[in-house]
Order: structure tokens, then C-alpha cells, then sequence
């Protein structure tokens, strides 16, 4: 098919359907990164009904995640709005319904050709969450992922033709590579060793590891400190407080670490986010999640050009290959903390490492992600192929 001319591509009027700013949460931010990208758009935000905003103004229509009306309302005042694309931001717990299901709702009723963006693509899904992403990538015009590790994952576990799918990176900031020594002073942490992990704090990130490899890297790195920077995810905030953050401490005291595990409690700006990664020696994603497809916060790493040690989750294994990180052994405290330390002691080979991620990401930055996307958003306008007029509903696909 041909590729429409740039020109052509800029004059399209995108609607984003996700989460969106002030809500904290990564599709959020990716969101409000992709559609500055992209140009012309506006934003249906997806949010409980107990946050109901305030909203920026190119926030133009609203979805109760939990009231079903709303997502069939929404599509049909998007069909009159005279937007040209949708673009849908997946994740099964950002949409209503189990799994996610009032995804099809929407789409069901929509009249405007649409590109899903997957956020989440499951290993071993249950057979509803099979449906429902089968069933969404059929109703779409083109579906995007991030890495080939998803497009591997949805033409096998779920049947997707391949030539449906858009392998798209995740966008990054547009970073200069600058030299930690240089930075450290704007976050206070000059004369330090930093390893740095960021974003919203919860369990499942591996930082119990982390901060369990500590007493050994400053047994041979007395200076050494380990950043994690983020506020505690709001979900898990509302549910159980800061309890999680403060076993995380308890942790670091017992190991007599504290002085060298640093938390920054907050939500940064993307300045600040900016300085943090540059200020940092190494960057760790530590996950027990071996599936996990997708991770901004390493992308984000890549783009600042920083030496990274993670776990070989899906997406680490993919980014981390041709000797642009390091990958240890899950679960294992003396593997971690024997690459911090290599890495903190080899000034060269952390350089090294950074400046190939860096080199790499130079595809990833945002100017790049948003003319990868507004040439798949001129595609699917323009093209004569028609959209399925009906989404099989999930009652009739046997759930």
C-alpha cells in the first residue's frame, strides 16, 4: 500500500483514547507524549468515576471506566466530531467490564477507521482475555505493538495475522548524553556512585532485590546509592497507603543500608525525570516478570544513555541485545550485585554500554514515534479497505 506523503499526514485530526494527564499512570504519560508527537488531535480520557479531573483542554469527551453507557456515547459522538483516526490505547485495567470487555463496546459502535495500541500482550492469557484482544485487533483498521516480541506473542497465542501489525517503538524524550559527574550536583548527590530505578512504586518491580544486593555493592562501592524515584501508584495508594513504601524501608534498615537507599517521593516532571536519568551511573530494572513486553521506564534509560542491569524480561532481552545492557539471573542478589559492582567499578565499559542504548534509541525519540504513527494514521484514513461493521460480541464467543 502506498505510504502517503508527510505532508498529508500532518493535517489529520487524531482522537486518543486512554488515560490521560493528571492521572498518574504510564499509558497517561505515553499518551500525552504520542499525541504532542503526532500533531492535530484531541483526547477522550478514560478514568474512575471518583476522578473525574480537572482535565486539560484538549480533553474533549470523558469515559466513566466502570459505566458501560458511556463507552457506545463516546463512540457515536466521535463518528459526528469529524475526527479522521481513533487511536486506542490498550491495557486490559484501564478499560471497564472483566478484562477489560467494554473495549468492544466501544469499538462495536465506532464509525471512524481506528489503531489500536497494545500495551500489554499476555504470555498465557485466560481465554476471555484471548478473545477480547482478538477481537479488538479484528475491529481495528491496524494495531500497533512495541517490540517483536509482542508481534511474536499475538501471531502465535492468538492467532493475529501478521501483516495487521505495526511494530512501533516506545518513544523516548530526546535526551543529550551528558556525564553524570556533571549532573549529580542538581539532585544533590554529587560524590556519589548512583543507581537509579523510576516509576510508579509498587510491588511486582523487583526493588525487594535491589535493594538486598545493597550491603554488598557497598561493601566494594562505599559510596554507592540506590535512587528509587516515584510516588506510590494511586491505586495502591488508596488501597493500602503507603504500607509498601515503608516495608521497603524496613528492608533497607534491617540490611543497615539506609544510608545508601534513597527515595524520591514524588511525581516528576519531565524535566526532573530528564535530570534524574542523566545524573545516574547505572539505571536497574530488576522485574520478576519475565513476560513483561514493554517498559518505559527502560526505554527511557536507552534514551539518556545510561548503563542498564535488568532481569531478562521479554522486552529487556529484546532492547539489552548487541551489548547495549546487561542482563542477570532473576532472584539472584549476588548476580545484581556482582554487575553493579563490575559496572561501578569500569568507568569504560559503562560508557560503553550507554553509548551503544543511546545510539540505538535515536529511533525511539519522540519526533520519530510520532511520523512512524501519523504515516500509520494517513494509511488507515486513506484506505479503501472497510472497517468490520460489527464486533462479535463476547456473550456469542462463547464467554
Amino acid at each position: 500500500m502506498r505510504i502517503p506523503h508527510e505532508r498529508s499526514c500532518a493535517i489529520l485530526r487524531t482522537a486518543f483514547v486512554s488515560t490521560y494527564l493528571p492521572h498518574r499512570c504510564g499509558i497517561a504519560t505515553f499518551t500525552s507524549d504520542l499525541a504532542s508527537a503526532v500533531g492535530r488531535h484531541e483526547i477522550v480520557a478514560l478514568h474512575p468515576a471518583s476522578e473525574p479531573g480537572p482535565y486539560p483542554v484538549e480533553v474533549r469527551h470523558r469515559i466513566r471506566r466502570d459505566v458501560r453507557a458511556d463507552y457506545m456515547k463516546t463512540a457515536r459522538a466521535l463518528n459526528e466530531s469529524g475526527v479522521d483516526v481513533v487511536s486506542i490505547q490498550h491495557e486490559y485495567g484501564i478499560w471497564g467490564g472483566q478484562d477489560g470487555e467494554f473495549v468492544l463496546d466501544f469499538v462495536r459502535a465506532l464509525r471512524v477507521p481506528a489503531v489500536a495500541t497494545l500495551h500489554t500482550v499476555l504470555r498465557v492469557p485466560t481465554d476471555r482475555q484471548r478473545r477480547i484482544l482478538a477481537s479488538l485487533v479484528d475491529a481495528t483498521a491496524a494495531t500497533v505493538v512495541m517490540s517483536q516480541t509482542a508481534a511474536s506473542l499475538l501471531t502465535g497465542a492468538y492467532a493475529v495475522d501478521p501483516d495487521r501489525l505495526d511494530i512501533v517503538a516506545h518513544g523516548v524524550p530526546n535526551l543529550s548524553l551528558r556525564a553524570p559527574e556533571a549532573v549529580k550536583p542538581l539532585v544533590n548527590l554529587q560524590d556519589r556512585s548512583v543507581i537509579l530505578s523510576f516509576g510508579l512504586l509498587g510491588p511486582g518491580k523487583g526493588y525487594e532485590s535491589a535493594i538486598a544486593a545493597m550491603p554488598a555493592v557497598v561493601r566494594a562501592v562505599p559510596d554507592a546509592c540506590y535512587v528509587i524515584l516515584g510516588a506510590t501508584h494511586p491505586d495502591l495508594l488508596r488501597r493500602e497507603g503507603e504500607a509498601y513504601r515503608h516495608s521497603l524501608e524496613k528492608t533497607a534498615a534491617d540490611l543497615g543500608v539506609t544510608d545508601h537507599v534513597l527515595f524520591v517521593d514524588r511525581f516528576v516532571s519531565k524535566a526532573d525525570l530528564g535530570t534524574w536519568l542523566q545524573a545516574a551511573d547505572i539505571f536497574v530494572t530488576p522485574y520478576p516478570n519475565l513476560d513483561q513486553i514493554v517498559s518505559g521506564t527502560l526505554s527511557y534509560a536507552m534514551g539518556a544513555g545510561k548503563a542498564i542491569v535488568s532481569t531478562p524480561y521479554a522486552y529487556a532481552r529484546e532492547q539489552l541485545a548487541g551489548g547495549r545492557g546487561r542482563l542477570v539471573l532473576p532472584g539472584s542478589t549476588t548476580a545484581l550485585a556482582d554487575t553493579l559492582v563490575e559496572l561501578l567499578l569500569d568507568p569504560a565499559a559503562r560508557a560503553s554500554l550507554g553509548q551503544r542504548a543511546y545510539d540505538y534509541s535515536r529511533g525511539m525519540v519522540w519526533p520519530e514515534v510520532g511520523a512512524r504513527y501519523r504515516r500509520i494514521f494517513a494509511r488507515v484514513a486513506e484506505s479503501i479497505l472497510p472497517l468490520p461493521a460489527t464486533v462479535p460480541s463476547y456473550a456469542a464467543a462463547g464467554g
